[in-house]
This record gives C-alpha cells, sequence and structure tokens, in this order.
C-alpha cells in the first residue's frame, strides 16, 4: 500500500493554496492532491453557466503568495482558471496531483497513527494511507444541487437547465428565459443572456441587497504602475480586506443606516417610476445574507433598456409553457433557469471512521474552523461568508505547516482537538452564527457545532490573522501524543493559554 506524509483532498483554490504552502514548507515530505474531476480549479471549472466571474473582488481571493496582475479585479471564470493554472505551474504541483482520484472512505487507525483512504480511480478501488489528512473540498456537492420541490415543473414543455449543469448547446436566443432566483448565480446569467437579444426574467420570491461596484480597480491599477507588481498586491489586498471588514462590521452595528445607504444608490440606478420597494428592498438587513454583486451596474442597466424584466412574486405552479404565479399572474416561458441554491456537504460527504466507528460530525465541536474534537489529524477549509474565501484557505495553511512543524519539532505523530474539563456544558452555537441564508439554514444540522475559547468558528479575517501567525500553536485543547510512547501533551514552555 501507498504510504504519504500528507494527503490534500481537492484541487480548487483551497487545494492549491494547501499544497503550495506544505510544498514550501515541508520540501522532504511526501505530499499529493487527490482530485475527483479531470482538471483543476474547483468551482471555477465545474460552473459553465454564461457570465460566470468572481463575486469577489481578485486582490482578496486571490492566493496572498501570487499577485493578481490583470486590470479587471471583478474576474471572469476563464481569467481565473488562467490564473491558477499559472499558479500550478508556477510551483511545480503538477506532478503532485492525481486526477480522477475521488476519496469514497476515511479511517483513522489509532494503532498506525495513520489514516486509511479508499480511492475511487475511474472504477476501481485502491487505498493510500497518509499520517495527515488535508479536505479542500469545497462546502457543496457537486453531483446534485438544491431541489426547490417547485410544483408541477416536470410537466414544463421547454428547457429545464440548473446553472450547476449548464449545457453547453442550450439555444436561448430570442427565446423567452425565466430566472428563478435572486442570489449571486441569478444576478450573474441574468444580465449575460439578456445581451444577445433573449427577453429575460427574474423571478424572485423577495429580494436581494444588490451593490454595484464597477470590474476594475483604479486604485489597484495605479500602483502597479508606480510599486513593484508583489508592493502593488499586497498594498490593494490591505486595502480591500480593511474595507470589506469596515463595511461588514458597520452593517452589524448600524444595519439601518446601511439599508437606507444601499436602497438609495440602487434607486439612482433604476427608471424613475420603478418599484424599488418591491423589487429591491428586503426584508432583513444587510449581511444577514451574502450581498449581491452587480459589476458595472451590467443588471441595472438592462432593466432600463427593457430587456430585463423583474418579477417578486411566488410560484403556484408550472405549466406546459410557463409559470402560474400566486398573484394570477402569468409568466410565459421558452427556457427555466432553476437559479435556486446549491446543496451543502460537510467533507464531501466522505464517510469518515475512527478505529471502525463512524464519526458524526454534527456531534463535534470545530476547533478555530479547521479541526473536530475527538478527530485526530484532520483539518478542513472553509472560507469565509463575509469576505473572499481566499482569505481563510490561505490562513488555514498557514496554520497546518505550523501545526506540522510543530510535530516534527516534538516528534508527535497524532494531534487530537479535545474538550477541556471546562468545556463541558458550554453553550452550543451553530456552525456560522448570526447569518441565517437559506443554503445555510438547510444544512446547518450537518455542520458541527461551535463553542467559546478554542472551539469558535469566528468568521472574521483579521481576528483569525493574528491568532493562526501570531498566537501560540499549542494549548491545552490540543493533544499531541505519539503512538509509540504512552499519551503525552507536548505543550510549547514559551506560551500559556487561558481556558477562555
Amino acid at each position: 500500500m501507498e504510504h504519504l506524509d500528507v494527503i490534500v483532498v481537492g484541487a480548487g483554490i483551497s487545494g492549491i493554496s494547501a499544497t503550495v504552502h506544505l510544498a514550501r514548507a515541508f520540501p522532504q515530505k511526501k505530499i499529493t492532491m487527490l482530485e475527483r474531476r479531470e482538471n483543476i480549479g474547483g468551482t471555477w471549472d465545474l460552473f459553465k453557466y454564461p457570465g460566470i466571474r468572481s463575486d469577489s473582488d481578485m486582490h482578496t481571493l486571490g492566493f496572498s503568495f501570487k499577485p493578481w496582475n490583470s486590470k479587471k479585479s471583478i474576474a471572469d471564470g476563464p481569467s481565473i482558471m488562467q490564473y491558477l493554472n499559472e499558479t500550478v505551474e508556477e510551483y511545480g504541483l503538477k506532478e503532485k496531483i492525481r486526477f480522477s482520484h475521488r476519496v469514497v472512505a476515511a479511517n483513522w487507525s489509532s494503532a498506525d497513527a495513520l489514516w486509511l483512504l479508499t480511492v475511487d480511480v475511474n472504477g476501481f478501488q485502491k487505498q493510500i494511507s497518509c499520517n495527515f489528512l488535508f479536505m479542500c473540498s469545497g462546502y457543496y456537492s457537486y453531483d446534485e444541487p438544491h431541489d426547490a420541490q417547485i410544483p408541477g415543473i416536470e410537466s414544463f414543455k421547454g428547457d429545464v437547465v440548473h446553472p450547476q449543469f449548464w449545457p453547453e448547446n442550450l439555444d436561448h436566443l430570442r427565446k423567452r428565459v425565466v430566472v428563478i432566483g435572486s442570489g449571486a448565480t441569478a444576478v450573474t446569467i441574468v444580465p449575460s443572456i439578456a445581451k444577445d437579444g433573449t427577453k429575460v426574467t427574474m423571478l424572485q420570491r423577495s429580494p436581494t441587497y444588490m451593490v454595484a461596484m464597477p470590474d476594475t480597480d483604479p486604485i489597484a491599477n495605479f500602483l502597479r504602475k508606480i510599486l513593484p507588481g508583489g508592493w502593488a498586491y499586497a498594498l490593494t489586498r490591505f486595502k480591500n480586506i480593511r474595507l470589506q471588514d469596515f463595511f461588514y462590521k458597520r452593517a452589524r452595528k448600524a444595519p439601518e443606516k446601511v439599508r437606507a445607504q444601499l436602497l438609495r444608490l440602487v434607486k439612482r440606478m433604476l427608471p424613475e417610476d420603478y418599484d424599488v420597494e418591491k423589487h429591491f428592498t428586503p426584508s432583513y438587513n444587510p449581511w444577514d445574507q451574502r450581498l449581491c454583486l452587480v459589476p458595472n451596474s451590467d443588471l441595472f442597466k438592462a432593466i432600463k433598456n427593457g430587456s430585463v424584466e423583474v418579477v417578486t412574486d411566488e410560484i403556484d405552479i408550472v405549466t406546459s409553457d410557463g409559470l402560474q404565479l400566486k398573484s394570477g399572474m402569468k409568466l410565459p416561458a421558452d427556457i427555466l433557469v432553476t437559479a435556486t441554491g446549491l446543496k451543502l456537504s460537510v467533507l464531501a460527504d466522505v464517510p469518515f471512521t475512527v478505529d471502525g466507528q463512524a464519526i458524526d460530525f454534527s456531534n463535534a465541536f470545530t476547533y478555530q474552523g479547521m479541526m473536530y474534537s475527538g478527530v485526530p489529524n484532520l483539518v478542513s477549509t472553509f472560507g469565509y461568508v463575509n469576505a473572499s474565501w481566499t482569505l481563510r484557505a490561505d490562513l488555514t495553511s498557514e496554520w497546518v505547516c505550523r501545526l506540522l512543524q510543530h510535530m516534527d519539532n516534538h516528534g508527535a505523530d497524532r494531534v487530537i482537538p479535545q474538550l477541556r474539563e471546562e468545556d463541558y456544558g458550554m453553550r452550543s452555537l451553530p456552525w456560522i452564527e448570526d447569518f441565517p441564508a437559506g443554503y445555510m439554514r438547510r444544512a446547518i444540522h450537518l455542520f458541527p457545532k461551535q463553542g467559546a475559547g478554542p472551539w469558535r468558528n469566528t468568521q472574521d479575517f483579521l481576528r483569525d490573522r493574528k491568532m493562526i501567525r501570531k498566537g501560540p500553536i499549542t494549548d491545552r485543547a490540543l493533544v499531541f501524543s505519539n503512538s509509540m510512547k504512552d499519551e503525552v501533551e507536548f505543550e510549547d514552555p514559551k506560551h500559556t493559554v487561558s481556558a477562555g
């Protein structure tokens, strides 16, 4: 059986970040990335719908170690894929990636202090072992989207398309298209297909907060002209991180003021007699759910020129040639696009066991948003809901490197987050607090819980960065040991950590 030091599962943004950091920190270790698909990129390779683009600026969605040098800060899918391929080439990752390798089971052996993975390779199964497992598989199912249970949709005679599986040969020119949904995917698709002369209706059950921004960052482009590329990137990244943090925290502290500001900006971009209250005024506060980015105001321009109509209503039933709404309105359609959300999964839905006993992650507590109580030598990446995913991915990768270096220095072959005596009875909180978005609410019961002290998933980049880069790598909640010795805690005498 083949044995490796570290296995990274997933070759998207998180997996590439992890492997670059690990390969640079540990050139002597055997590190391999397992990717179930036949290409890198994850989401950016999977999604092919029209207009696919980032909904975060690329100076924060880009890696900390590789500058984003394109003039556009809001990038389309092909540009992001080019950036990821450049990263793989530049850092020599190609020989570390194994495509068409899908992990179907993972079992930890305490006797051997290793993970035994069962991997499907083009229909054949084999086993690979490793000392440390780093899950970078994203947070939603690649196999099936969320099923919104739209009544009567099976009777529709036209094309029904979900953005996750957009067909290459779909002909939407000069047809009547209804896009069901109002999230980031719908807001991307609607103006993209309306450019081609297609009549598009965006049907939403309720409005979403929209923020219009140019797809270029003039400050970033100016800095690149006068500074070395790395300096310009670092300064732009710092600026955008601070702006994101300021705006999010202001929205949480003064929601009414931010709400009024957002709606005032939206009104300026729509016709004077447009019903902004009905179609663009959500019932919740800003950042209760993610804000939708509208690059260059493309959606609002399409509404003004008449190629896009927004309808706020609920579906009564789908008929053979359209939708009957609860208000009594009928929407004729040739194509229905169900941009109704993703189906979340925990650790790629891989069944995990420890010494043959199944792990129920929903009963575990998260350790710093990266590990799980009672589960050895396992870290997973989960990004931010209020900032760019890669910010957290890079921090998690840095922390894993510090953790493995500490284990090597102290002769430990396992590390297990364990609840301390003072942690029993602490208040149990959901995996992500104060974020009642539908896709998260539907799956939150599957995710681990968070509590107090180190058992927090803060969703706060500036706080996490301080903890991961400057904080101690050990505390009393992390138990290090060696399988050849009696269990010993390998404490770092330089640091004392409060039980908090």
